[in-house]
């Protein structure tokens, strides 16, 4: 379904995008056509296989139907959205995983398709958590907010109400956490993270330049060991956490704008949402060839994957998966302790990074999209990253 409650997409959606998107996929709280369904399926069904042929063991969620109206005690909506991003929803640390508690009304549900799978987990050994459930209520939004211009202060659209993060604004690196203060994550929600893992990992906050911003992946991008990835428009290269000095920074080169990315629910630098299957293999959009040239450069493996038809459902290759199982052990990447400032932030930034290798009958979850419009997009869930395995 389009967003019916476009408060954190009217924020976030690039300027210009959203009248475009109206045109192409329908109003809000509409379902999206059979013919865009149809081609993002077609961009699951290559990927799964590009998983399939690395031995990664590929679950689905459940198909449910998005177009039900739903409300609480303050508000109600007149629909959901989709399961297409899984990685959104749910995060997985260790042998646990957490749902998360979204700023967005359209997304109070998401996890649903997924509970089977969870629970599934939660027999085999994983632990699960959810995080409080937000009350969602006008007072975490700030009323009248304009994004501000590049020269303001940056103020987000989120107040501290209550505690609110997205998964995909987290990114992990062994026993270190860097997490995005975005539109839909705020410090409360950071807080809680931190405090609700403990001492057995780190977390760091990080703010992007970006006055849009919203997940990390499109950001800073820690791709293997000793190697990360950085969008200049977003992040400084000059100033990036002190962890990263010892690290080569590869800084991302300029992104390809085609006729169906352009106008989409995420940024032109969407290029970016790769998915690392090991050290060296990642996979890419088959349209971004200065970033396959790039990464070969780098001295990685560039899969191609046809997938910017996907980008109307709000993601592409990495959000469109998560991590559940990888083999390896978990490390820690930074020597270093973390140096924090007043309040316990640290000073470093990011995202979900997978540093192990992809071995077989490791688990990934990809998104399975409904052919039913009004039942909307459903998706995947990748194999973890650094992270001991559990069950089977």
């Amino acid at each position: 379904m389009v967003p019916s409650w476009t408060t954190i997409e009217r924020t976030t959606v690039p300027p210009g995008s959203w009248e475009v998107l109206e045109e192409t996929i329908g109003r809000a709280g509409t379902p999206y056509s059979a013919e865009l369904v149809e081609a993002a399926e077609a961009c699951l069904e290559e990927l799964v296989a590009i998983l399939n042929v690395a031995g990664v063991v590929v679950r689905r969620p459940d198909v449910i139907d998005f177009s039900s109206s739903f409300s609480t005690p303050e508000w109600d909506i007149r629909s959901g959205v989709s399961a297409a991003n899984p990685r959104d929803v749910l995060l997985v640390v260790g042998d646990e995983i957490i749902e998360v508690p979204m700023a967005d009304r359209g997304r109070h549900f998401e996890t649903w398709p997924y509970r089977r799978l969870v629970k599934g987990y939660f027999e085999s050994g994983a632990r699960w958590t959810a995080a409080p459930k937000p009350q969602l209520v006008d007072d975490l939004y700030r009323r009248g907010y304009e994004v501000p211009a590049q020269a303001e202060e940056m103020r987000y659209v989120l107040t501290e109400f209550e505690p609110v993060f997205d998964a995909a604004d987290v990114v992990r690196c062994g026993r270190d956490l860097f997490m995005l203060r975005s539109h839909v994550t705020n410090a409360s929600g950071i807080r809680w993270l931190r405090r609700h893992l403990g001492d057995s990992y780190r977390v760091h906050e990080v703010e992007s330049r970006y006055r849009r911003a919203m997940h990390i992946d499109t950001s800073l991008l820690p791709l293997a060991p000793g190697k990360v990835m950085v969008n200049p428009e977003f992040m400084d290269p000059a100033t990036l956490p002190p962890q990263f000095d010892s690290w080569d920074v590869l800084i991302a080169p300029e992104p390809v704008v085609t006729a169906k990315n352009h106008g989409s629910l995420v940024s032109r630098w969407g290029s970016l949402n790769v998915l690392m299957l090991d050290p060296t293999r990642v996979v890419v959009e088959r349209r971004q060839e200065p970033l396959i040239r790039a990464f070969e450069e780098w001295g990685f493996e560039p899969i191609p994957c046809s997938f910017e038809d996907y980008a109307l459902f709000g993601g592409l290759l990495h959000c469109a998966t998560l991590d559940v199982r990888r083999r390896g052990e978990l490390e820690t990447y930074f020597e270093r302790p973390p140096t924090r400032r007043a309040g316990g932030v640290s000073r470093w930034p990011y995202d979900s990074l997978n540093l192990a290798d992809v071995r077989r009958g490791q688990e990934l979850l990809p998104s399975r999209l409904s052919r039913n419009p009004s039942q909307g997009l459903q998706c995947p869930e990748r194999s973890g990253f650094d992270w001991h395995s559990w069950g089977p």
